[in-house]
């Protein structure tokens, strides 16, 4: 073996492994990044929001009804976005420990989890006579579209519980955003091609994605609740 094909088999064996799916998985940022993006896009579920979107733009034409799209999503990131800046502020603010808000975050998305595997809009998102106060109304995009029913109790809450996890960590906070800002993008999407959507899922389709979503939601609940107790140290920390 000559010396050059020598030195460039040494090299080749001390450079870095490259990055494995276990790898991956095993990242902190990946593992929050899938949890953030489930969490808030599963509560904000602009596909439940599909038949009060139709109903509130009936009549209306294609770009009348992106316009209310594009202003429910914006007005549902802006919200979020804000709660996520200024969340660890607030939990100072009111003295708020984070297991307390992670048990209370649980208790309320488990009931909006429950609404959903009966394929229908939990109280806290829509109540009864919003679609037909939105249809009443020029402009619904900003209420009720886009707060409460995109941007409702419980997204804001599942942003709180994920800011508090973070501890102040910026790089996680910009995740958080990240995954609000592509929520909010696939909203637009959604809403604003609502006939199309409507028509290719059809409404057992979309209330099976509901049901789906909403059996994912009970479960995140519940691992909010548990977290909740593990942290105020009622219940011993699980093997992970």
């Amino acid at each position: 073996m000559t010396p050059i094909l020598h030195m460039m088999m040494t090299a080749a064996e001390n450079l870095p492994t490259q990055v494995t799916l276990a790898g991956l998985q095993e990242s902190a940022y990946v593992r929050f990044s899938v949890l953030a993006l489930s969490s808030i896009f599963f509560l904000v579920d602009p596909f439940a929001a599909l038949p009060t979107f139709l109903a509130v733009t009936a009549g209306a034409d294609p770009q009348r009804r992106r316009r209310m799209a594009w202003k429910a999503s914006v007005t549902a990131w802006l919200v979020l976005s804000l709660f996520a800046l200024v969340g660890h502020l607030l939990f100072k603010l009111f003295g708020i420990t984070l297991p307390a808000f992670e048990i209370a975050g649980g208790i309320i998305l488990l009931l909006i989890g429950l609404d959903m595997l009966e394929a229908k809009r939990s109280p806290t998102q829509e109540t009864g006579g919003d679609t037909e106060a939105a249809a009443a109304k020029e402009d619904a995009g900003i209420v009720p579209l886009g707060i409460p029913m995109l941007a409702g109790p419980g997204s804001i809450t599942s942003v709180m519980v994920l800011v508090g996890q973070t501890q102040g960590h910026w790089g996680m906070i910009a995740v958080i955003l990240a995954a609000i800002f592509t929520t909010a993008v696939i909203c637009y999407l959604v809403l604003g091609n609502s006939d199309r959507v409507a028509r290719t899922l059809g409404d057992t389709g979309i209330r099976i994605l509901v049901r789906v979503m909403g059996l994912l939601l009970v479960a995140l609940a519940v691992q909010y609740f548990v977290n909740g107790l593990v942290d105020l140290g009622v219940i011993a920390k699980y093997a992970r």
